[in-house]
């Protein structure tokens, strides 16, 4: 019988994350702090993170250290600021100076740690933030010629514009995001990759552009995860008759295709099928609001902004099903926040949504012309409004899915199996399938 294998010292590098922020920084503070929960981990963060790591409890220097880099994150903000067009900030030109910087946040670290490194004080290094995967890592090969192993990801990112929406990729002011093919030139930005000891991939998409040599050490487990201190994952309270409740959550920007959902609803609502709440603010609010006013919906449709945080739980989990009709979407955390409630999603097949929806927890509607979007997802709608039964049990498979693979325990689980493959403690790699729990 093998032996029980050693509590792991991993030293996790998270430059952007934070207790307080969302999006990416919440992502790596949650994935960060999973894995401290189950290993003698240290976290390296950069300084301007470091008051709120210390209102969530962590103590400096024993379970994080803080990295002081602003000049370099000052340059790339105010670069951008100057070259975005007015009024807006541009999020792609951003990525493209922060890649610049970042190194010099990795020579830092080096720089603190290298002499513990080589001393053996850590079994490896993880690099968790950044997500993207234009994003090159100066230690890598440092760490390479002292044989420590080397983690890079989860990686999200490249998901292509679908042919036929241009008019939303202008919408969206995404001229700079065509820079991104360039990132391969950048230096270190091969060596990366083939220096890395492990690729966790969070998206099919970004698993395609990673050398097909390189993907024997590649591991598919998407970034986000559900946070189950704000979701119990309890059975959803029985169904109240009346019309179908369906929810869409997040910006109103173009590339969420919610006019197309409100298009697709728009004969159902009058007829008394469906009632719509859109929950979420943004750019498109007016011309989404004009739509509802020109469909006059107004009586079963929702839409008045942003709802608090604390309180975005308990409004989802009075609708039946979520719709997410993104059509250039990466992570999709909304999904997987529905399915813990039990709400089954309805996403299109691109990006990183369908990848979060297997079999019996939900509905994956083709990516085809924005005609073909709507007529697929108003017969999709007709026929639950007609007969929602099969949303008890979709709502309970996939409460099951999130249980299982997508909490932040199972998160750190799965990246510590990633830890004890690299280190000879297991055999075989680690795999899930696509999606989690499914082969591919």
């Amino acid at each position: 019988m093998s032996s029980r294998p050693p509590r792991l010292r991993p030293l996790l590098i998270a430059e952007g994350a934070n207790p307080a922020l969302t999006s990416a920084s919440l992502v790596g503070w949650s994935c960060a702090k999973a894995i401290a929960d189950v290993t003698d981990a240290h976290i390296v963060t950069e300084w301007r993170n470091r008051d709120d790591f210390l209102r969530a409890g962590l103590v400096e220097g024993k379970d994080f250290t803080a990295i002081n880099t602003r000049r370099s994150q000052g340059f790339a903000w105010r670069a951008t600021k100057l070259l975005s067009r007015k009024d807006t900030f541009s999020w792609s030109l951003y990525a493209v100076f922060s890649n610049l910087t970042y190194p010099l946040f990795e020579r830092a670290v080096w720089k603190h740690f290298k002499s513990r490194l080589r001393a053996g004080e850590f079994d490896v290094v993880h690099r968790i933030l950044p997500l993207s995967p234009t994003t090159p890592s100066w230690i890598a090969s440092k760490l390479k010629k002292i044989a420590v192993p080397f983690v890079l990801g989860p990686l999200n990112g490249g998901v292509p514009w679908p042919a036929g929406f241009d008019d939303l990729r202008q919408l969206e002011k995404d001229a700079a995001g065509r820079l991104r093919r360039f990132h391969t030139l950048l230096p270190g930005s091969q060596s990366t990759r083939q220096d890395a000891s492990a690729i966790i991939t969070a998206a099919r998409t970004t698993l395609k552009e990673i050398p097909s040599q390189l993907h024997h050490k590649c591991v598919f487990i998407p970034e986000n995860a559900i946070d189950t201190s704000r979701f119990t994952l309890e059975p959803k309270p029985p169904r109240v008759p009346g019309p179908l409740r369906v929810a869409f959550v997040g910006r109103l920007v173009a590339l969420k295709g919610v006019d197309m959902l409100i298009e697709a609803a728009a004969p159902l609502v009058k007829q008394g099928k469906i009632h719509l709440d859109l929950i979420g603010d943004g750019p498109e609010r007016p011309r989404l609001q004009a739509l509802v006013d020109r469909e006059q919906i107004h009586s079963g449709t929702q839409l008045e902004g942003w709802v608090d945080h604390a309180q975005l739980q308990s409004r989802l989990s009075q609708s039946d099903v979520l719709v997410l009709p993104s059509i250039r979407e990466f992570g999709g955390g909304v999904v997987l926040e529905a399915m813990a409630l039990g709400l089954p999603p309805i996403v299109l097949n691109h990006g990183g949504p369908p990848e979060l929806v297997p079999p019996e927890t939900g509905y994956v509607l083709p990516l085809q012309s924005r005609g073909q979007i709507i007529n697929d997802l108003r017969l999709l709608l007709s026929r639950l409004a007609a007969n929602p039964t099969p949303l008890i049990a979709q709502g309970l498979a996939a409460q099951r899915h999130i249980r299982r693979h997508f909490t932040w325990q199972a998160k750190a689980a799965q990246i510590t199996e990633v830890y004890h493959w690299l280190l000879g403690h297991t055999a075989r790699k680690p795999s899930w399938g696509i999606p989690m729990g499914f082969e591919a």
